[in-house]
Parts: C-alpha cells; sequence; structure tokens
C-alpha cells in the first residue's frame, strides 16, 4: 500500500495521530493511549497487515518520551514508523506490544533499562543490560553520573 493509502486509513481509524511524511517511512505518531488500540489494528487488519516489527527505540524529548517502533508487512510489501508519544516524562508508561510483535519483548525491556519507560503488561520487565543494583537510567537526559563520568 502507498503511503497517501496509509495515511488515509490510519487516519481514519484514529483521528488523534500526526502523520508526517519522513525520510525514508511514514510516520505515525499517536498518544499513548491510543497507541495498543492502533497497533493491534496494524498488525491485523487486512488492509495492512503488518507482521514484522524489525527495530525499536526511545527518544528523551526532556518534557517526553517517544517509543519508536519500525513496522513492515513481508506480505504487502510496505513500512511505517509508528511513535507512542508518552507525556508523563516523570513515570513513563506505554502498554506492551510483545504479545503483538514477539521481536518487541527484548527491545522493550531494554528501553525499561535504558530510559526508565514502563510497559504495562509486560511478562517479564526486568533490566537486561545493566545490573538490578544499578541506579537510573543512563540515556535519560536528566541522569547524572559522576562515579563513571556519564554527565549531561
Amino acid at each position: 500500500m502507498e503511503n497517501e493509502k496509509l495515511r488515509q486509513l490510519i487516519s481514519s481509524w484514529e483521528p488523534s495521530v500526526e502523520l508526517i511524511d519522513g525520510p525514508q517511512y511514514l510516520e505515525v505518531v499517536v498518544p499513548s493511549a491510543q497507541f495498543r488500540a492502533l497497533a493491534e489494528k496494524l498488525r491485523f487488519d487486512n488492509q495492512t497487515q503488518f507482521d514484522y516489527m524489525f527495530n525499536m527505540t526511545c527518544v528523551d524529548w526532556n518534557d517526553h518520551f517517544q517509543t519508536i517502533y519500525h513496522l513492515e508487512s513481508t506480505k504487502l510489501n510496505h513500512a511505517l514508523v509508528l511513535k507512542a508519544k508518552i507525556a508523563d516524562h516523570n513515570q513513563p508508561e506505554v502498554d506492551t506490544i510483545c504479545d503483538i510483535w514477539r521481536t518487541a519483548e527484548l527491545h522493550e525491556r531494554e528501553v525499561f533499562d535504558l530510559f526508565g519507560v514502563k510497559f504495562n503488561q509486560h511478562p517479564d520487565l526486568r533490566r537486561l543490560l545493566l545490573t538490578d543494583e544499578w541506579v537510573g537510567h543512563p540515556l535519560r537526559k536528566d541522569y547524572v553520573d559522576e562515579v563513571n563520568m556519564v554527565l549531561r
């Protein structure tokens, strides 16, 4: 499906989305409260069939977080970037999608570990890269660790 058709379809499903023509993919930004429902629709609707999540990351924008998912339909040969905007910077949380795309399970654990974003209903949300004793989340903009010289 071409980006313009995807744009029309997604905006008919969820009027609160922001659609951006990115340099490579159509970018779909949705508030975290509507994120899970839209992700399910993108995965299971016959018109989209996004069956593969091939990358996930997070960005700390100082006043909010965005979780960023790269999706592809191997059956229909189209791709997009789905972004969940998490407004609460102090206690960021969004629903997990690891039951929709299994590849999200470890990606979400990594984002939890490094950014402190909580994924609601995640089956095994615990640190992935850092030790359990580690204090804080080193990829947050407000993180300071003078002992290990991670200063911002």
